[in-house]
């Protein structure tokens, strides 16, 4: 029977991410929803992509936009944010793929695989049961009405009040100790990247994978 299964902040933890899948172990006809964060702050930024490109090519997968993927493409687009982006660990991603690649500038620098993969990201995604967001959503508000910016940045509004939707919003974006499991709401960063594990559920019975923490 298929499965479906959506994955936490990565931020970069290419061996928790590696650790994750060997737990899960999927297979052609599962469902993976990633929701975000996949760049910055951990140590293989580069090769999280390329895992995530690799798995895609044999298992369904569903990338969502973090806020992290939100800040590299606008610097990489236009340089104005670079005092932010890298105050939140932007420059760990960017040094990475220029140490990858002899090329003079980090648009060179960026294999067309790459920028395939972040181009194509979305903003949520939605199942029969679940709706998939990075950061979670304006409460009450119709998915199609909802801001890209409340999608990829939103915190105690989402989190602190009830979402007024028909399905569950599993999210992450915002950093527990142990996952967040509320009636209408299941937050799954769990801080892999500051020595925390990472995160997976299985949506068949709302249970939680985790890789090796520290």
């Amino acid at each position: 029977m298929p499965r479906t299964f959506a994955i936490g902040d990565i931020h970069g933890c290419l061996d928790k991410l590696e650790d994750i899948l060997k737990k899960i172990n999927p297979v052609k006809d599962d469902t993976l929803i990633f929701l975000g964060d996949y760049i910055d702050r951990g140590d293989a930024p580069t090769g999280v992509i390329d895992l995530l490109i690799e798995l895609s090519s044999n298992t369904n997968c569903i990338f969502l936009k973090g806020n992290h993927e939100d800040m590299f493409m606008e610097f990489l687009e236009f340089g104005t944010n670079k005092l932010v982006y890298f105050a939140n660990g932007g420059e760990v991603t960017v040094n990475a793929y220029l140490r990858a690649s002899r090329a003079h500038s980090l648009v060179e620098a960026i294999p067309e695989t790459h920028k395939e993969f972040f181009s194509n990201l979305r903003l949520y995604y939605e199942d029969e049961r679940y709706i998939y967001v990075y950061a979670g959503i304006k409460p009450r508000i119709p998915m199609h009405r909802q801001n890209q910016e409340d999608l990829i940045w939103i915190r105690d509004e989402f989190i602190n009040a009830p979402t007024g939707m028909d399905k569950k919003i599993i999210f992450g974006h915002t950093p527990f100790s142990s996952p967040l499991v509320l009636k209408d709401k299941i937050g799954i960063d769990t801080s892999a990247v500051y020595g925390g594990v990472l995160t997976a559920i299985d949506l068949q019975d709302e249970t939680f994978i985790q890789s090796f923490p520290g």
